[in-house]
């Protein structure tokens, strides 16, 4: 599995939807400095998520008889609909706050994003 690889892509991708989504409410230059020191944050989070919640159902369900798209089949369902009302309830806890939507929003993007890297099989 190319963990590395996923986390470096889910944080840039994770990036870019966070900035674009607050930026598109205002934007100042003052901000510019904020959105490179953000990376440092957004890669660890983005690093943890998906080692804590998507890495050990590949770690622990792949075998000979359960590859990597029969998990992705399997499990990313539930995975997708449980991140989704996590994501709902806190936009909504938070009152629609553009960064909490912000925040919300990549992480459910991005982690989704990541199960269909995971699930791709490696060309060697």
């Amino acid at each position: 599995m190319h963990i590395l690889g996923n986390i470096g892509k889910s944080s840039i991708l994770a990036a870019s939807i966070f900035w674009i989504i607050i930026l598109s409410e205002s934007f100042e230059w003052d901000m510019l400095p904020f959105i490179f020191l953000s990376l440092i944050p957004i890669y660890v989070i983005c690093g943890l998520t998906i080692l804590i919640t998507i890495c050990p159902i590949f770690w622990f369900l792949e075998n000979d008889g359960y590859n990597k798209l029969r998990i992705f089949k399997t499990y990313f369902p539930i995975y997708t609909i449980i991140a989704f009302g996590f994501c709902i309830y806190s936009i909504y806890k938070y009152s629609f706050d553009v960064f909490a939507l912000s925040f919300y929003a990549s992480a459910y993007i991005t982690t989704s994003q990541s199960w269909v890297w995971f699930a791709k099989e490696k060309n060697a």
